[in-house]
């Protein structure tokens, strides 16, 4: 770590999922808060510990902090990034550093608010105090209440209460970049650590551009459910990441198009959900839907990883997933109702799978829609829906454009006969779940 003057005091901004450096809430307030400012980030091993080597979000955050530690160089100063366990890496800052205040932005997820607790309880043991502000979401999870101060749990009410209480002024962006000249000027610039020292390598899978320009925005809830169109704006990872502010993109899109803007409601409510009834995150939202019985069959499961269901929207989707990272948001719910309801196998078991494959996991987002697609959740599909898959498949890809896409074999005698009988699972499902139900 690269040493500064120990008699002359800093404040820190601490990157965590807000990766950048224009309309960064915390960082404008630390630029302004009168000290030098040092930036820091964490690669906290409590986290990628639990990651495969390639993992291309890794990947990704490495790149953004390449990209911004370059630019900070400008002016004199640059990234200080860390790998380890995050109390011990703050005991090594404040070994290093005359620290007086720490600026980061919220993180309402439950690993988030424990690990801040600790940082925070460290902090104040040695003389400094964490300062933390609102900056990835537009409502935070107390900002929206029902009239009795209780959350929300349907979503509809949520979002247009969300819009009753939506002022441009929310959007007005932090003028972060404006004050980098009061960054720490380093004698001796840091140096990032390289993918191979943290332990990863680089992956053939890569984090697209985000596309947020009128033309794709302004058709989007006319395109957005046909995966073979280009009608999606690949905006998941970077809010995830927080390459881009939630601000701008609401800025951008909620005059063009006020169905995607809303999809950011979207997220935000699954947000307040985890923060407002963690348990989410082991359990069923709805505590009865923890009585199904699950078949869990494992060969099945692997079948549905693979893309081998016989199902071609199921595994188009699933082919998409494990290539790419990525995978059209109609398409997910096929193959989540899919593996629930027709393969009667935990929606824990593919919340799990879509958690290492996706490029834009996000626990709030990934718990919430796994839950609706499974009944169990909040505001969930009622546990009588059942996707049929191939009717989705006539009504969203009827030229079979996408299907084709990802399944070459399709409409030869190599493609997967159907492994279950759609009549036939829809029937069980419903049966096991009316057995759960009743038991309540």
């Amino acid at each position: 770590m690269s040493q500064t003057n120990m008699s002359s005091k800093v404040n820190i901004h601490w990157f965590r999922r807000d990766l950048r450096l224009e309309d960064n809430t915390a960082l404008s307030q630390a630029l302004q808060s009168g000290n030098p400012v040092i930036c820091i980030f964490i690669f906290d091993r409590a986290i990628l510990d639990e990651l495969a080597a390639d993992d291309a979000r890794v990947g990704f955050i490495h790149e953004r902090l390449t990209a911004m530690h370059e630019e900070l160089k400008q002016h004199g100063s640059g990234l200080v990034v860390l790998h380890g366990q995050a109390p011990e890496m703050w005991e090594k800052v404040m070994r290093s550093y005359d620290v007086e205040t720490v600026f980061t932005n919220r993180d309402y997820e439950p690993y988030a608010l424990t690990r801040d607790k600790e940082v925070t309880d460290f902090l104040e043991k040695n003389g400094a105090t964490l300062q933390t502000f609102k900056d990835q979401v537009i409502f935070e999870p107390g900002d929206v209440l029902k009239a009795d101060g209780t959350p929300y749990t349907v979503y509809t009410p949520y979002s247009k209460k969300c819009i009753e209480h939506f002022d441009d002024s929310m959007l007005q962006a932090a003028p972060s970049a404006a004050h980098l000249d009061k960054l720490h000027q380093f004698s001796t610039e840091p140096t990032l650590p390289t993918l191979k020292s943290l332990g990863f390598n680089q992956s053939e899978i890569t984090v697209r551009p985000y596309s947020i320009a009128e033309p794709r925005i302004a058709k989007y809830d006319q395109s957005r459910d046909f995966p073979a169109m280009e009608g999606t704006s690949d905006l998941s990872p970077h809010l995830r990441f927080g390459s881009i502010s939630v601000r701008q993109a609401m800025k951008e899109t909620y005059q063009v198009n006020h169905t995607f803007a809303k999809e950011l409601f979207w997220r935000e409510f699954f947000m307040q959900i985890l923060f407002h009834f963690p348990h989410v995150v082991k359990n069923s939202f709805r505590a009865k839907y923890d009585r199904i019985v699950w078949r869990n069959d494992e060969k099945e499961f692997k079948r549905w990883c693979a893309g081998q269901t016989g199902y071609p929207m199921v595994d188009a989707g699933m082919r998409e997933l494990n290539e790419t990272g990525y995978m059209h948001n109609r398409v997910r719910m096929v193959v989540a109702s899919f593996l629930c309801k027709h393969l009667l196998i935990d929606w824990r078991w593919g919340e799990a799978y879509f958690a290492e494959k996706l490029l834009d996991f996000e626990l709030a987002s990934n718990n919430g829609n796994w839950q609706w697609a499974a009944g169990t959740g909040c505001d969930a599909a009622p546990y009588f829906r059942v996707f049929n898959p191939t009717s989705q498949m006539d009504k969203f890809d009827k030229a079979r454009v996408y299907i084709k896409k990802w399944i070459p074999e399709f409409d030869t005698d190599k493609y997967a006969e159907p492994m279950v009988e759609h009549k036939m699972a829809r029937e069980r499902a419903l049966a096991t779940y009316k057995e759960a139900l009743a038991m309540a």
